[in-house]
């Protein structure tokens, strides 16, 4: 189990061409790496194993590809998985009906029963609990970006007392055992714009987010009360700028857009989508397919380099 397997995303997208620049770049041993896909290995300058997947269908391609990673890591075979973009659109043409590459990670590589991460869970969970979740925090550095909700419409963004207690916990378990942060410290954005101004823009923060807070607490988590996210990401944004030490281990944001827009803009080429609690650690570089520069040599490899840097940081024992 010493090999990290680095799937080449999508066949129209920029993977292969950014896998090939990072792999040359980084100049990794035979023994590290593991292709699936296609086999790159007559534009690499070192020649990796490779498990090659169907190319008649693009999605499909995509889907094999990652069930496949996820088989071996089932298997104990590989210890790591980074993967290049791959398009929703392309999985959803072939029937593949998943909102991301997490979805389908979780589907295979967590427990057959799994709960969707955004629906509303009917107890509070369980810390002993071996159940597998996947969750999607994204990395740049002491930067860390943990998402409470992922991939919906934003009408769709539910928060739950015991969907935060989960995810915090996880993530906490995650930041002690892999990044060897003794006491993580937590910044919780507040759902609301102010933190809801005390229930005149929103009651989610008294009704939800606190009590989740207090009972973190009792549980031995270092957390703060939800905060206005603009504030708090002005405050980390000039901390990151600055080559500062950020104040927490990691910043919970309640949806998407909360947590990426200020991420991406500080950090579009370094920061690394991992996805944790499963059973092996998944990165992936936060650029997407970029259909409209693909074949053209000229996609920035920065991020597939920090990711597939990131996977053997992280896979290690």
């Amino acid at each position: 189990m010493n090999k990290i397997a680095i799937t080449t995303g999508d066949l129209l997208g920029i993977g292969e061409e950014i896998t090939i620049k990072a792999l040359n770049a980084l100049n990794l041993p035979v023994s590290d790496v593991l292709i699936i896909g296609k086999n790159i290995n007559s534009s690499l300058k070192i020649k990796y194993e490779t498990i090659e997947i169907d190319q008649s269908d693009n999605g499909k391609f995509c889907f094999e590809s990652l069930k496949t990673a996820c088989s071996l890591a089932n298997e104990g075979k590989i210890k790591a998985i980074v993967t290049a973009p791959v398009s929703k659109e392309a999985l959803y043409k072939s029937g593949y009906k998943y909102s991301g590459q997490t979805e389908i990670l979780q589907e295979f590589l967590g427990t057959k029963n799994n709960e969707n991460p955004n629906v509303k869970s009917s107890k509070t969970p369980n810390t002993k609990s071996k159940t597998e979740k996947a969750e999607m925090i994204f990395i740049s550095n002491d930067l860390r970006v943990l998402l409470l909700t992922r991939h919906l419409a934003l009408k769709d963004v539910k928060l739950t007392k015991e969907l935060i207690i989960e995810k915090v916990l996880r993530t906490n378990k995650f930041l002690k055992e892999k990044c060897n942060i003794k006491n993580p410290r937590f910044a919780l954005c507040a759902l609301n714009p102010h933190a809801g101004e005390n229930g005149i823009l929103g009651c989610e923060e008294k009704e939800i987010m606190t009590p989740a807070v207090l009972e973190l607490r009792n549980l031995g988590v270092n957390i703060t009360e939800p905060l206005s996210a603009d504030g708090l990401f002005a405050h980390v944004g000039e901390n990151y700028l600055n080559n500062k030490k950020q104040d927490y281990d990691c910043i919970l944001a309640t949806y998407h857009d909360q947590g990426l827009c200020p991420v991406k803009a500080l950090c579009f080429k370094k920061v690394v989508n991992t996805t944790i609690g499963l059973k092996v650690i998944r990165t992936s570089p936060s650029s997407g397919t970029a259909y409209d520069i693909a074949g053209k040599g000229i996609a920035d490899e920065t991020g597939m380099i920090e990711a597939i840097k990131l996977a053997i940081k992280l896979s290690l024992p």
